[in-house]
């Protein structure tokens, strides 16, 4: 059920940034100002602020896995081992492009691919942006291959439309709870969002 609370969030990118405004609003809060979208290590600099913010109003901060830790336990020990009481910080495994591959009859239909090519373990993926790149190659449709797979030579690890089909999806097709029956971090975030709604609506503080 919708809320009146409103959470501030840091991400990484845009793409994060579409994925958390679909989970924030799934979770029954308000997206409020989407800070970071300048990199990883840009919001390692910045957490602890963000931690001092959260102390008062709701926060979630989203990073990536990646190969920074063997787990996300130790990358959250590591960055953040005492969390404000409105904080989330959450880590997508091993990135969130995993959590959106976790929807797999959406992601096929959306790719234009079969649904046994979509993995069922996305989390298990080493990069999943390189598997949703390889599976846009794949395609039937032209207009998905010529905006997401990058051209021949360009050096380029996606294509040219890459962000805004992959926000597209996110925004509009993408399922946050089928998708987290299938991604345990995703599952995970979206029970830590819920709590936060609650905790800040017992608090009596619906906004920043």
């Amino acid at each position: 059920m919708p809320s009146d609370v409103v959470i501030s969030a840091a991400v990484e990118g845009m793409v994060d940034e579409a994925v958390i405004c679909r989970l924030l609003t799934h979770a029954g809060a308000i997206p409020g100002i989407i800070y970071g979208k300048n990199g990883k290590q840009d919001i390692r600099l910045k957490i602890q602020g963000y931690n001092r913010a959260a102390q008062h109003t709701p926060w979630i901060v989203l990073v990536d896995l990646d190969n920074d830790a063997d787990c996300a336990p130790i990358l959250h020990a590591t960055w953040l081992p005492d969390p404000a009481r409105f904080m989330c910080f959450r880590i997508a495994v091993r990135q969130v492009e995993a959590w959106l591959l976790a929807d797999r009859e959406q992601i096929a239909s959306f790719l234009a691919v079969r649904r046994d090519k979509i993995p069922r373990d996305p989390e298990s993926l080493v990069n999943p942006k390189e598997i949703l790149v390889e599976l846009a190659r794949k395609s039937r449709s032209r207009e998905i291959r010529e905006e997401m797979v990058p051209r021949t030579g360009s050096g380029r690890r996606v294509g040219p439309g890459y962000p805004s089909r992959v926000i597209e999806f996110a925004s509009r097709h993408w399922r946050p709870d089928v998708a987290s029956v299938h991604a345990a971090s995703l599952s995970r975030a979206i029970e830590c969002l819920r709590c936060l709604v609650t905790r800040q609506q017992g608090s009596g503080v619906l906004s920043e």
